[in-house]
């Protein structure tokens, strides 16, 4: 896998060309020099993070065959007060929608996600605390 990050010659604004040949775009916060036109690098760490598990969880339950429709996930991180600002929790709220989804199910797909598949999350929770939830939403 690779990456590379410019620095746009203005502010505090980079661009991330990935090894797929895609870009994206993060920039700082106006007290940081940047001008706020873009994702911070933690947020996007972060929107890796809840990324990467969404898709686990989605792949574990089609694969298992269950009606899946939509899954979400929302991410709520606290970050150490002074430097390095690391984050030192995470929580994970998912809302999967599909047809008669059994709670032990997504309980299970979240967990194996959680424990076995997602590299971003597994790499984040050797230093963060990371807790999850869910609430299944009936199509």
């Amino acid at each position: 896998m690779e990456c590379r990050v410019r620095w746009s010659g203005e502010g505090m604004s980079f661009i991330a060309e990935t090894g797929s040949n895609h870009a994206v775009m993060m920039d700082g916060a106006a007290e940081a020099g940047g001008r706020n036109l873009a994702p911070r690098p933690m947020e996007m760490l972060l929107a890796g993070t809840g990324g990467c598990t969404a898709f686990d969880v989605v792949l574990i339950l089609q694969k298992g065959r269950h009606a899946v429709s939509g899954c979400e996930v929302s991410l709520t991180a606290e970050r150490a007060d002074t430097d390095p600002k690391v984050f030192t929790r995470i929580h994970f709220h998912f809302r999967v929608t599909g047809k008669d989804l059994r709670k032990e199910v997504v309980a299970r797909a979240i967990d194996l996600s959680h424990s076995k598949y997602c590299s971003a999350s597994i790499m984040l929770g050797a230093t963060v605390v990371i807790t999850h939830d869910f609430e299944i939403i009936e199509d």
